[in-house]
């Protein structure tokens, strides 16, 4: 999954593809290098970020949606936490939802996914992106992030979102400390164990940079595909990015390694 960020404030790449063209050339870019899924959103969700209007955020996707439809039908993913947002995406050609608030933000975003019967990305998160890391705090993060996804799994199910449709992200970097995103990583199995298609966004993320000593996120692509390809050998099916040749690369060789090892 290629991240699309068509807006002026991402953390990494805020302001490179804020209107149609760059962000067109970014999604050829993408599709030339293996991307599955063209995640493309037009809110910031990174620490401390403002929300961004729905009209708004309207005016910035759907032009780009349906541009990339004029020329490819590569699966597209809306990367919003409103439901009036999910629903002209879809209308403009998306084929998925990503909710990082997994419905919390706007419980109708469940009802949208219901009706269209379309996936649905539910993620684990902390807070807002304004508040998610004024000093969260776990007990034992791994089995809070499972019992809190495992209540948005019924409230999307209690919605009508059919089983098959729900993937889950364990919220990496959202409302998280260091060693949270660290235990997480290292059991990703568990969650692997609960029955979803489970997807990973690791890329670029600051906490890798603290370990790494870097401050510039364009520094992490090593980093972040080291984690892919952990998640591969740990049964993760979709990895969310801004690198897609590197981790492309990733994922190959490490689905390659544990074909061989017959698991």
């Amino acid at each position: 999954m290629g991240i699309l960020n068509v807006t002026p404030d991402s953390f990494s790449d805020g302001g490179k593809y804020a209107n149609v063209t760059t962000a067109v050339e970014q999604a050829r870019s993408m599709i030339a290098q293996g991307v599955d899924i063209i995640d493309i959103g037009g809110e910031s969700t990174r620490p401390n970020a403002e929300p961004v209007p729905v009209l708004e955020q309207i005016q910035r996707v759907v032009p780009v949606i349906q541009a990339i439809r004029q020329f490819s039908a590569v699966l597209i993913s809306i990367d919003t936490m409103s439901s009036e947002v999910a629903a002209a995406a879809l209308t403009a050609g998306a084929n998925l939802i990503n909710d990082v608030s997994a419905g919390l933000n706007d419980p109708a975003i469940l009802t949208v996914a219901a009706t269209q019967n379309v996936p649905i990305i539910l993620m684990h998160s902390k807070g807002t992106p304004k508040t998610m890391q004024d000093n969260p705090h776990y007990d034992n993060v791994v089995q809070e992030v499972i019992d809190a996804l495992q209540q948005r799994i019924n409230a999307a199910l209690s919605a009508g979102i059919q089983r098959e449709n729900i993937i889950l992200d364990v919220g990496i970097g959202f409302g998280k400390r260091k060693q949270d995103n660290l235990d997480l990583l290292a059991h990703l199995a568990d969650f692997v164990a609960q029955g979803f298609p489970v997807l990973l966004g690791t890329s670029r993320k600051r906490f890798m940079g603290t370990i790494c000593d870097v401050s510039e996120p364009s520094e992490l692509v090593t980093a972040t595909a080291v984690t892919t390809a952990l998640g591969v050998m740990a049964g993760v099916q979709l990895f969310r990015v801004h690198d897609v040749k590197e981790n492309r690369h990733a994922v190959d060789v490490a689905w390659a390694i544990k074909q061989s090892r017959g698991v």
